[in-house]
């Protein structure tokens, strides 16, 4: 199997390490495992493409590449340039430092790479680590994801639909909860959910010159989300795997939408 791995945490992140060793395992001694990361951590940045100016890429070493861009951006890089004459068979993005569930996954970079992917055909998976109080301190507290991530993305891909009717691909969100890994429970299949009575805002700085300058402040990781959800899972210590498209249509709306302009 020939795997590419990205992320949005940057090349150097402890995470796309640990990426590493998974998809090492999935390819198998006869496999190849290729790495194009951003060069420069580019989380929240989502499915965004340097459409107005060119990305530089640069040869880190054997089958790894770091590229002045989006993990969308390595992707593309990735399928047609240094992996243009030959395809990978699957596309892996992180592991993320911190979660992607709930309504981070509309801001995640990391996501935003496996959907490239999903876009370009190919079959992809992003994983994210949840972080809490019982891992943030421990000396891997990628553990979780390190241990259960190879069982859980070799289960997705013999599940993967192989016929998808021609419309937008499937790709998957997969997140591991904040425990070591001796203590995750299990993989439910869960949607994706909304942390109720929490948004990501603004927190505002004068620097020494005066300039007044605004920092994103992400919400409570630990707000409420509905029962079954991923974030609700993750936080009882099972891995969340979400089936996801690219596809934003509010289908339940046509019909109410059709009746209007009627």
């Amino acid at each position: 199997m020939r795997i590419l791995i990205t992320n949005d945490d940057g090349i150097n992140a402890p995470g796309l390490r640990v990426l590493s060793e998974i998809a090492e395992q999935l390819a198998g001694p006869g496999g190849e495992v290729w790495t194009v990361a951003p060069a420069f951590e580019q989380s929240g940045v989502g499915h965004c493409i340097s459409y107005t100016h060119p990305m530089m890429i640069s040869e880190m070493g054997p089958r790894r590449y770091a590229a002045e861009g989006s993990p969308a951006d390595c992707v593309l890089a990735g399928l047609h340039e240094v992996l243009s004459d030959t395809r990978p068979d699957l596309v892996l993005s992180g592991v993320n430092r911190g979660n992607n569930s709930a309504e981070n996954a509309l801001y995640s970079g990391t996501l935003g790479g496996a959907m490239e992917a999903a876009l370009q055909g190919i079959p992809a998976i992003a994983l994210s680590q949840y972080y809490g109080p019982d891992n943030a301190q421990a000396i891997d507290p990628f553990e979780a994801a390190r241990l259960h991530g190879t069982e859980v993305i070799r289960r997705i891909i013999a599940h993967d639909p192989k016929d998808q009717n021609g419309g937008y691909r499937l790709f998957y969100n997969v997140n591991f909860p904040p425990v070591p890994a001796a203590a995750v429970k299990g993989t439910r299949i869960t949607p994706q959910g909304i942390r109720q009575g929490t948004r990501f805002s603004v927190e505002p700085h004068n620097s020494p010159s005066g300039r007044r300058f605004l920092w994103i402040k992400g919400g409570d990781q630990r707000a409420p989300t509905a029962p079954g959800s991923d974030a609700s899972e993750n936080l009882a210590g099972f891995i969340s795997v979400t089936p996801m498209r690219a596809d934003l249509t509010a289908t339940d709306q046509l019909r109410a939408m059709q009746d209007a302009f009627h």
